[in-house]
């Protein structure tokens, strides 16, 4: 606010020397400017101090560069060299549109759900989709672009896609005994295919009640869970995840731990780190994970519970939503540990970004957005 401004003092003469005559005078012809004069002059003095001491009790402490150069540069930490802090995951796409054919009925449309995309970039990656069904020499190019791969969710058992499927896992496995860490999550459907697929044994999955359905998961007596997908769990979270719903379950198939344990492929494979229970109260093998290779295959979607909105019983609370940042935190993190270093330009131009996401939430079910394929739009 700017004072008003303030009229010339008197002489100190007029000031201290009054008569009774003049007292009364000066009194009654006081002025609303002769008010403000008085009111005014005491509180700039008091600002004047306050300006001049540098600083009032509620002041912040502001570090400028250079005070605070020393501090930051011991903060912040080098990066490791080996570590590749731009990774790329391929997607493999899944056989439809995502939305029964409303969306696109052609026969050799393939789709990803968006919530794997964001699941993926949620954590510092970006991705490339694996169309299935495109010549596999471009899908193989386009494998030798990425630093991991994700396997989705979805009903497919047999066929190309199963093939496809089997094919891209033995080059998982290949990859990494060439020396160059190269992860793969499978999450639900992808997990039923890599418990076929290592077992030897296309139908030795069993039935279960557990779709549409939160769940807990239980830990395995005395499991470690050092370098798993859990390690970076709190203590707190990771206690919660028995006792809380805080994963998502929606699959029919599955199977139990006696089942896993008597295959000798499985049990050598992966080890068991969780199970879960279905609406029948019949137990589940819901998180394994590869005992040499960096492979987890989880029967539940962590990608849902921050990124899906259509099932009503997905849970969307604080610690459900830390569930989904940690998976991916984890997942990307072991592919920051690839060797990998593909040409930028191809990477740019097989980039899901050159596509565009299908809003189908509308329809109050199944999944919010897909990326649907119908062509290669590549340009390997």
């Amino acid at each position: 606010m700017t004072p008003p401004q303030q009229p010339p003092l008197p002489p100190p003469s007029t000031v201290t020397q009054h008569s009774s005559t003049s007292d009364s005078a000066s009194t009654s012809s006081a002025t609303p400017s002769d008010m403000w004069n008085y009111l005014w002059i005491p509180f700039l003095v008091s600002l004047c101090k306050e300006v001049s001491s540098g600083k009032t009790s509620s002041e912040p402490t502001i570090l400028l560069p250079s005070d605070s150069d020393s501090r930051l540069s011991s903060t912040f930490p080098t990066p490791e060299s080996k570590l590749n802090f731009r990774p790329i995951i391929g997607i493999l796409s899944h056989p439809g549109d995502g939305a029964s054919g409303r969306l696109n009925n052609a026969t050799n449309a393939s789709y990803i759900a968006a919530s794997y995309v964001k699941f993926v970039e949620s954590a510092g990656a970006r991705v490339i989709p694996l169309i299935y069904n495109e010549p596999p020499e471009i899908l193989q190019s386009k494998l030798n672009l990425v630093n991991g791969v994700l396997f989705t969710g979805g009903w497919a058992k047999n066929g190309l896609y199963f093939e496809v499927v089997e094919g891209i896992f033995k080059q998982v496995l290949k990859k990494n005994d060439a020396g160059d860490h190269f992860p793969l999550l499978a999450i639900c459907l992808g997990f039923e295919l890599l418990t076929m697929i290592v077992s030897k044994n296309n139908k030795i999955l069993e039935e279960f009640s557990a779709s549409d359905q939160a769940s807990t998961i239980q830990f395995m007596k005395n499991i470690d869970i050092e370098g798993t997908v859990f390690q970076r769990f709190p203590a707190e979270l990771l206690a919660k995840l028995s006792t809380d719903r805080l994963v998502m379950q929606n699959h029919k198939y599955g199977i139990s731990p006696e089942t896993f344990q008597e295959n000798k492929n499985l049990s050598d494979f992966f080890k068991i780190l969780t199970t879960s229970t279905d609406e029948d109260n019949k137990v589940y093998v819901s998180t394994a994970q590869s005992q040499r290779y960096p492979v987890i295959a989880v029967q539940w979607h962590p990608e849902k519970n921050a990124f899906e909105w259509g099932l009503s019983k997905i849970p969307h609370s604080d610690e459900a939503v830390q569930v989904t940042q940690h998976v991916a935190n984890f997942f990307v993190s072991e592919a920051r540990k690839s060797l990998n270093r593909p040409p930028v330009r191809k990477v740019l131009d097989n980039l899901i970004y050159n596509y565009s996401p299908t809003f189908c939430g509308k329809a109050g079910k199944g999944y919010d957005e897909v990326y649907i394929f119908t062509e290669n739009l590549a340009r390997i």
